[in-house]
């Protein structure tokens, strides 16, 4: 019996898409979203980053990536800071939901590394800090997952 599992290996590009809105936490997301691609030896020239003004307009900018054809795998970096009015409910719920739109809309996948926290010291501590990064670990479920989905079109498990 076949069994599937993505790997963690470069499957065509990439493309980094990040939230320019809390910038001293997207900047360190992207770092660890950087390094994750060169471990699963993605070469720097297939790695695109796109800037955008802030975590709301991620699902719309992920739509327009994923239309084009050009890339395996997408992982969008954001941060949404909670603060004393329900915006913080409204930009990081409809993130969460445009991405997931566009990951099963295009057969794509889209890792989620928009962090939702409570204080900048939590950002700061699932950015490289003490809680590690979740950019790494957005950037490693979409890599896997590319590699997944490849297995699957090709019709050959990875064991």
């Amino acid at each position: 019996m076949p069994e599937y599992r993505g790997r963690l290996r470069g499957a065509g590009r990439v493309a980094l898409l990040v939230s320019q809105y809390n910038e001293r936490v997207t900047t360190r997301l992207l770092d660890g979203a950087r390094a994750c691609c060169r471990a699963a030896a993605v070469d720097e020239s297939a790695i695109d980053v796109v800037w955008v003004p802030g975590a709301f307009e991620l699902g719309g900018a992920a739509a327009a990536l994923a239309a084009s054809g050009r890339f395996a795998a997408i992982v969008a970096l954001g941060c949404v800071v909670r603060g004393d009015t329900p915006h913080f409910q409204f930009v990081a719920g409809e993130a969460a939901r445009s991405l997931a739109d566009v990951a099963v809309r295009y057969r794509m996948p889209v890792g989620f590394g928009v962090l939702t926290t409570d204080s900048m010291d939590q950002a700061l501590a699932r950015a490289g800090g003490d809680a590690g990064n979740k950019g790494y670990e957005a950037a490693e479920a979409a890599l896997r997952l590319a590699d997944l989905l490849a297995q699957i079109a090709e019709g050959h498990a990875s064991t």
